[in-house]
């Protein structure tokens, strides 16, 4: 039997040298964690924490409804419609197990419910952009069968069905130019939908919930609600019958004269 062959002095050293190395390198690469554990959890703490918050939470805007306008009887002059708008965030589009949708399939889905475009809905899924609007004004039974639709197929994010309102005029374009109109955010651009806006337009209210990875809200997670304040009806003096038989002389002046033009509603002289 061969004999174990014993530590010399200098192999003694030479193995006491590699400890000493192993430990210090794992001194270091634990001093190393420590330092970037408190770099991340004193100097980017809150920074990380709010980045974390935002990824979770989700906030929708409630949009308040715009009151209405009427004339000294009571007629609606200028009223708020709800309308259902069809968006998709083509970078959101998930199936329930994560995977991306077959957005060809999709495309071809809400062609053959909305009426939209084929090709056009494509290209609109395959952008880039955080938001595409697919259709508006689209009637409800269309949105169930939408609806009925995502859920038999389990797509679960990127789809957007919201609910907004249209500025509706009843009479057209009587007494149009006092009046005025509203732009596509709803607020007033002109006439007394504008001088009269911070009436009429109301205080946003908001949702705020939790959301998972795929962006889909956590069932029985914590949320937020707070109420969208409608904006105040308003009633005017003016009559929409005088209104109306004014304007109808006017025009008829107009054209026996062979007038450029007139405005009803001008606060200054007539302008013919």
């Amino acid at each position: 039997m061969g004999r174990k062959a014993k530590n010399t002095p200098q192999t003694d050293t030479k193995i006491k040298r590699r400890l000493i190395i192993y430990l210090v390198f794992g001194f270091i690469l634990f001093f190393c964690l420590i330092l970037r554990m408190g770099w991340l959890q004193f100097v980017q703490g809150s920074d990380l924490k709010e980045r974390a918050y935002r990824q979770q939470i989700a906030n929708r805007t409630i949009t308040p409804k715009r009151g209405n306008l009427y004339d000294s009887n009571g007629k609606v002059l200028a009223l708020s419609i709800d309308v259902d708008m069809i968006s998709v965030n083509p970078q959101k589009l998930k199936y329930k197990d994560g995977k991306e949708v077959n957005k060809a399939m999709l495309a071809q889905a809400l062609s053959d419910i909305c009426g939209v475009d084929y090709v056009e809905t494509l290209d609109k899924l395959s952008s880039d952009s955080s938001s595409v609007k697919i259709a508006d004004k689209v009637e409800h039974d269309k949105i169930e069968l939408l609806k009925n639709w995502l859920s038999s197929n389990n797509i679960v994010s990127g789809v957007n069905i919201e609910s907004e309102t249209r500025r509706f005029y009843p009479h057209e374009t009587l007494a149009s130019n006092l009046i005025g109109f509203t732009g596509t955010d709803g607020q007033g651009l002109i006439g007394l939908e504008y001088s009269l806006n911070f009436l009429l337009s109301g205080t946003s209210g908001k949702v705020v919930t939790a959301t998972d990875s795929i962006n889909s809200e956590i069932p029985n997670g914590e949320q937020k609600y707070i109420a969208a304040l409608d904006g105040n009806d308003i009633t005017l003096t003016i009559d929409m019958n005088i209104q109306s038989i004014c304007e109808k002389y006017l025009a008829a002046a107009v054209h026996d004269h062979r007038a450029d033009r007139w405005n009803c509603n001008h606060d200054g002289p007539w302008d013919w």
